[in-house]
């Protein structure tokens, strides 16, 4: 048994499927099902023994007593997050609420279960802490891509949140013997991601005729990782990384946010083409964001040289996999944006749990 916390949401749902199909062992999966938590991700697992959900906050340190005592999980990975760098702009409170002091509850109730196990048993505990390139700040266009060692220099609430939460991470391994490990993954892209993100919104916004907006001159720099690649990579980790490691995530796949949107522009003109002409003339240039980081880029060799990871996907065959699965889920597409999946979510989850 492992427990998962944000496993509602895009990577997290991605994670839990991925991890009852390959590995088959049960999950505990907490998610507080905020805006971009989404149990309809998991239809698939309804009548799946092996997957237990709980409605609930990773800061509700009881829940997670009870959940860490009922059902004597020997990992925790920890997804939870509010990761969007726009609403980190307009509302940084909730994103110091929730990666910096719900990750600080989360290790403290890790470390109160796990100093309480049988020897054997805590020797084989890990807490595995799911981090972001975004706490390196920001490269040049020459400069070489993030290491572990690199120094951390966030320049987002989102991100500022998200180096905090790593620190603790760092700290209760160094201080309390908390054997954690730490993974920090470049942009992630895939099936189930929320629509406000830049590829889902480039997919959704082309079908439906609308605007393609754009930050800025188009030109800033993202290494993007295929989801379930990314997936593998935690669970190669988890089985075998260190204890007190930081371990760099990468697709090995430098792209400009100009480059990805003409590519997603260029794959629906093929797979459901638009009879008033290619979906590229919908591109707008916006004014861009407050902060936005130029450019960042993963060197993910020490998880390859260590651990023998590298991903299966290329960002070619990745994005074409991507927007299939969105022109294959329309239904999907249309309960996010109206907001049906939280009436979907009030009818067949009333009393906060199911399995």
């Amino acid at each position: 048994m492992i427990l998962v916390t944000g496993g509602a949401g895009f990577i997290g749902s991605n994670f839990v499927l991925d991890w009852l199909e390959q590995v088959g062992e049960s999950v505990v999966n907490l998610d507080a099902l905020t805006y971009a938590g989404n149990l309809r991700n998991l239809d698939v697992l309804q009548h799946d023994a092996r997957h237990h959900f709980v409605r609930g906050d990773i800061g509700d340190r009881a829940l997670v007593d009870r959940l860490l005592a009922e059902h004597r999980p020997r990992a925790i990975v920890h997804f939870a997050a509010e990761s969007h760098v726009d609403r980190s702009i307009h509302g940084p409170a909730a994103f110091v609420r929730t990666n910096v002091e719900g990750t600080f509850t989360l290790l403290e109730a890790a470390r109160a279960y796990w100093s309480e196990l049988p020897e054997e048993q805590r020797a084989a505990f890990r807490f595995h802490h799911v981090s972001t390139d975004e706490v390196y700040g920001s490269l040049g266009p020459t400069d070489p891509p993030f290491t572990e060692t690199h120094p951390y220099q966030p320049n987002s609430p989102y991100s500022a949140s998200k180096a905090a939460s790593d620190h603790l991470v760092r700290a209760w391994f160094h201080t309390y013997g908390l054997p954690a490990l730490t993974t920090n993954c470049s942009n992630n892209y895939g099936p189930y991601h929320f629509p406000e993100k830049l590829i889902p919104l480039m997919i959704v916004n082309a079908l439906s005729g609308k605007p393609l907006p754009v930050y800025g001159d188009g030109q800033n720099v993202r290494d993007w990782l295929y989801v379930k690649d990314h997936c593998a990579a935690v669970r190669v980790v988890l089985a075998h990384g260190r204890p007190g490691e930081t371990y760099n995530i990468g697709g090995w796949n430098e792209k400009t946010n100009l480059e990805i949107v003409h590519t997603v522009c260029a794959l629906l003109d093929e797979l459901r083409p638009d009879p008033a002409g290619s979906h590229a003339r919908l591109i707008t240039f916006v004014q861009d964001r407050p902060g936005h980081d130029r450019r960042y880029a993963i060197d993910a060799r020490k998880l390859e040289r260590e651990l023998g990871w590298r991903p299966a996907d290329t960002f070619d065959t990745g994005i074409r996999k991507t927007v299939q699965w969105y022109l294959d889920h329309p239904q999907w597409v249309a309960e996010v944006q109206s907001g049906a999946y939280r009436d979907w979510l009030a009818t067949h989850y009333a009393g906060g749990a199911g399995a």
